[in-house]
């Protein structure tokens, strides 16, 4: 078992509490400064949500599913009160209409860019 001052400064510990916050549409929505962020991006159903609840030891934080654009809003998980995980819209094939696509296209490419 591992001692308590290994479980007070390891950060993968801290993986095991974090919760939701919040989903934004728009990079307004999201809190104005909330420390350093882990951004999960790539292409649709590629396992990005997956790979939080996994990575978080928690099976339903991150919403999943089997068809690909499920994730449609920029979700903000919050680790330890500074860091965050942010679960991002895929790209490439989903099942939404071309001008959704379009609009998560401009709005990664904003986040990204900030």
């Amino acid at each position: 078992m591992a001692s308590p001052d290994f479980q007070k400064t390891n950060p993968a510990i801290r993986y095991r509490t974090a919760s939701f916050i919040i989903s934004a549409a728009r990079l307004n929505q999201l809190p104005q400064e909330c420390g350093p962020e882990v951004a999960f991006a790539g292409r649709s159903n590629a396992g990005k949500s997956s790979a939080i609840n996994r990575l978080c030891e928690q099976k339903s934080l991150a919403r999943t599913s089997k068809t690909p654009g499920r994730t449609q809003l920029i979700n903000l998980f919050q680790l330890d009160g500074q860091r965050h995980l942010v679960d991002l819209p895929g790209y490439g094939y989903a099942k939404v209409a071309e001008e959704i696509k379009r609009r998560w296209q401009q709005t990664m490419e904003a986040y990204l860019s900030e």
